[in-house]
């Protein structure tokens, strides 16, 4: 992709340091992140699938600047967000919104609807209170919802309608980042569509960029310009969308799409499957070399010992494998 990314991710590093033992008596440190490098261009939607425990959530609070980074770079409008503390990260919060997985834990129950979607506006400047009604009215009608639900509370809607209402939440700040969390996996499958495709219209109206963090990968083939793998912490594969369905190139990736079911019974029955063998690893104590080599059907001596480098395979697909060769361009 072409142009300067509107968020630029250098070896972003996150660890979190927990005692551990019936009374806390030892000391250890989870390796959540280590070493992520990632430019999310301006429109796109990024998207992070993975394993439980992989870092996809992690990934999208830090560069929110909600976790603390323990080293690295946040790169957004020639600011480095990981070096600004609460008071000087306030600016930048209107740009840089989330969207949680469970719509009814992040509503406030006490507060009307309308009241939820007007306290950023009224906090952040955006309109006058002889605005806000106005501005209120557009933002339900942006997500799809009658203006009448300004007046209701959040356990009188159904979880699609709270989506959408954490939606116009975020979209009351005018945005150019969302962190889409899990957004639509404590969905129903029929509401989930509706969601996604409320988010493409949206993305088409204001110009929105998306990180969308999700584990269903027929979701993330639909709405995704580039797809990122990740595993244990670390970014094994990223490419464009197509590119990555159609040719993926860490063993980890093939084992992933190998276990979505396909349509076609006949394909489904002959189609061949790679199986992981054990467990994930404990991000307490990693695997030295490459994460990924305790379970990798085609590890060598290389991969127990040495970090695989982050690089650029073909245009556009990086990839951090030891086994996969980097095409040569005229």
């Amino acid at each position: 992709m072409t142009g300067e990314p509107l968020l630029r991710i250098e070896n972003l590093v996150k660890h979190f340091h927990v005692r551990l033992g019936a009374f806390g008596e030892r000391e250890a440190t989870v390796h959540a992140l280590d070493d992520i490098d990632l430019d999310i261009m301006q429109g796109e939607t990024l998207s992070l699938v993975g394993e439980s425990g992989c870092g996809k959530s992690t990934t999208g609070f830090t560069i929110l600047n909600l976790y603390r980074a323990t080293s690295g770079k946040i790169l957004y409008k020639g600011q480095d967000l990981s070096k600004l503390n609460e008071d000087q990260m306030r600016p930048f919060r209107r740009d840089l919104q989330i969207v949680f997985q469970d719509p009814y834990s992040t509503l406030n129950p006490r507060m009307t609807v309308g009241e939820a979607i007007s306290e950023p506006m009224l906090f952040h400047k955006l309109a006058t209170k002889a605005q806000l009604k106005d501005k209120l009215d557009s933002l339900l009608s942006d997500v799809g919802l009658p203006t009448r639900f300004a007046q209701r509370y959040p356990h009188e809607l159904s979880g699609g309608q709270r989506q959408r209402v954490v939606i116009a939440r975020a979209l009351a700040c005018q945005p150019k980042f969302i962190v889409c969390d899990e957004a639509i996996s404590a969905l129903d499958v029929s509401i989930q569509a509706q969601i996604i495709n409320l988010l493409l219209d949206l993305q088409d109206k204001y110009g929105l960029t998306y990180l969308f963090i999700a584990h269903d990968l027929a979701v993330v083939r639909h709405i995704s310009t580039r797809v990122g793998v990740m595993y244990l912490g670390r970014l094994a594969e990223l490419a464009p969308r197509d590119e990555i369905f159609a040719n993926p190139l860490h063993p980890y990736t093939r084992a992933l799409l190998s276990a979505v079911p396909e349509i076609d019974p006949a394909h489904e029955r002959t189609r061949q499957r790679q199986i992981l063998q054990g467990d994930v690893p404990s991000p307490l104590d990693p695997p030295t070399g490459c994460r990924f080599h305790t379970r990798c059907p085609i590890a060598m001596d290389v991969c127990r010992t040495d970090v695989p480098a982050w690089r650029e395979a073909r245009p556009g697909h990086k990839v951090a494998c030891h086994a996969v060769p980097v095409e040569v361009h005229a």
